[in-house]
């Protein structure tokens, strides 16, 4: 049994100026969002849901994104209402978001 229910990272790199990278498309303030909201969940912790951020996911052109372990889904998202979307859908009722799955 894995350690946490869901585990997801968003990819939060940083690349040079003028280079596409998922975090000049608001990566870290989405994965901010995203572990407040579980923890406000009370949804936190082991057996439960895990939000890390990551390095280069190598997805650039599809960013920003993210993806749920431990079923392997990414997802790209261009807002928190995204976020919250998944959240609700995927992490809560184990609904995979089909229109932002990539």
């Amino acid at each position: 049994m894995s350690y946490y229910k869901h585990h997801v990272f968003f990819c939060c790199n940083q690349r040079p100026e003028g280079e596409s990278c998922c975090n000049n498309l608001g990566a870290t303030v989405a994965q901010t969002y995203a572990k407040d909201r579980i923890s406000e969940l009370k949804l936190k912790g082991k057996g439960k849901i895990r939000i890390n951020k990551a390095g280069c996911l190598d997805r650039c052109d599809e960013g920003p994104v993210l993806v749920v372990y431990p079923e392997e889904v990414w997802y790209s998202y261009v807002d928190t209402e995204d976020i919250e979307e998944i959240i609700q859908e995927h992490l809560i009722n184990g609904r995979v978001v089909e229109r932002l799955k990539i």
